[in-house]
């Protein structure tokens, strides 16, 4: 399901998922409609009680759509009833134009559930023995919840959706700025094009620059150089907006390689760059791509850096550990970049940051320390020490040996004495 625009569906899913994980209780995201955003524990998408009981189910979504417009009502949370006599609250999201969703927790019970056979199932309902048996086995998946705790919960997700309802409209008008400035740069760039009496050709330089920029995680380099681009893209494709359209997803996708190689997680980026191709087609303005594109180059390089922190500790871990145990055979930097699915260039960087010292230092010292060890044994040749370690040849071995220890190996080995 695509983000949309009018509310951020990717809070609302964490809101739901954080609640529903703390409490125990079913949460759903959909929108005004009745339409599943995302669901999160056992919730009324998850519910078959209203097809054991032969309810319809235009029934339930219009239970809920009640809720919401009360909740809207009394200021923002609603406790209520479904069909089936079992307990929801809801709070609606807000998005630019009022409500645009909302989270809805339930179903659950209120009652011990030999009262709510006997009154709802019973006397309300009027079902027979054999459907009551089914929907008792469904029961056991919905939770109860005391009638004094069930107004605090509502309480608490009616701040925990306020909150996010701030947090989205102070990055709506974040993005709006940030859409307003990248227009205007555009047409700055366009304004400069004008000027010239031929078109100049593609300017393959500057995307280059742009891609660098990417696999360096300079963001503020590769959005100043994406707008130039757009600049270009628009002055050389004139009134064709779906063809500006193409070219930008084209970019789109080198700039989605380019953040892979700098460590950002390939499905989540891959995944990203099949949505970008989904939600083009309902970009029909110059202002709405550009306001798009805010979003979608903030997507990109925070992939980028939020996987790196991740994944930081986790490789240079692994990549210790495997020199630790595996000195003594030919290892090249991207052997082991190719080892913990990493490029070559983006590993020897974070390398080098984390522990101070480059892939081969760092190897080398590790080399030398065990050979240190070997060398007490008199009866072992430098030759196959140098060998049995990892290097290929005597000489680069007492070479790295010396620059690190300030002595020869020979002469280590006699300060050592015989063992």
């Amino acid at each position: 399901m695509k983000q949309t625009d009018a509310f951020d569906l990717r809070l609302a899913q964490e809101c739901a998922h954080a609640f529903s994980g703390s409490t125990g209780l079913g949460c759903v995201v959909s929108d005004v409609h009745g339409k599943l955003f995302y669901e999160s524990g056992y919730g009324c998408a998850s519910c078959r009680l209203c097809q054991i009981a032969q309810h319809q189910a235009e029934e339930c979504i219009q239970a809920h759509i009640y809720g919401m417009t009360e909740a809207e009502r009394f200021g923002g949370k609603y406790i209520y009833f479904c069909p089936m006599g079992l307990t929801c609250f809801v709070s609606p999201i807000l998005g630019s134009e009022g409500s645009e969703a909302k989270i809805t927790v339930g179903p659950f019970l209120m009652v011990d559930k030999t009262d709510y056979v006997a009154w709802e199932l019973t006397e309300q309902m009027n079902l027979s023995q054999t459907v009551q048996d089914k929907i008792l086995q469904e029961l056991e998946n919905v939770p109860f919840v005391s009638p004094q705790t069930v107004t605090q919960l509502s309480t608490l997700l009616f701040m925990a959706v306020g909150f996010m309802n701030n947090v989205s409209a102070s990055k709506r008008m974040l993005d709006r700025q940030d859409s307003s400035a990248i227009q205007k740069q555009v047409t700055a760039y366009i304004q400069e094009l004008k000027a010239v009496s031929e078109a100049p050709p593609y300017p393959f330089e500057t995307e280059q620059a742009l891609l660098r920029a990417v696999r360096q995680t300079n963001k503020p380099e590769a959005q100043r150089l994406l707008n130039e681009l757009f600049g270009y893209i628009f002055f050389s494709v004139g009134n064709d907006f779906s063809q500006a359209k193409t070219r930008i997803y084209e970019l789109l996708v080198l700039i989605s390689r380019s953040a892979i190689d700098a460590g950002a997680d390939p499905a989540r980026t891959l995944e990203l760059s099949h949505q970008y191709l989904n939600d083009l087609p309902s970009l029909t303005d110059v202002e709405s791509l550009c306001l798009w594109l805010t979003k979608v180059m903030g997507t990109l390089m925070d992939s980028v850096f939020e996987y790196l922190d991740a994944r930081h500790a986790n490789v240079i871990h692994q990549s210790i550990q495997y020199l630790n145990t595996h000195y003594g055979e030919h290892i090249t930097l991207e052997d082991m970049a190719r080892k913990i699915f990493l490029s070559p260039s983006y590993f020897s960087r974070i390398f080098k940051k984390e522990t101070g010292i480059t892939f081969s230092s760092y190897l080398n010292r590790i080399r030398i320390e065990h050979s240190k060890e070997l060398l007490r044994h008199q009866n072992i040749r430098l030759t196959d020490i140098a060998m049995l370690v990892g290097f290929e040849d005597q000489s680069y071995f007492t070479k790295v040996f010396k620059k690190l220890t300030g002595t020869t190996p020979l002469h280590y080995r006699e300060s050592k004495g015989k063992k």
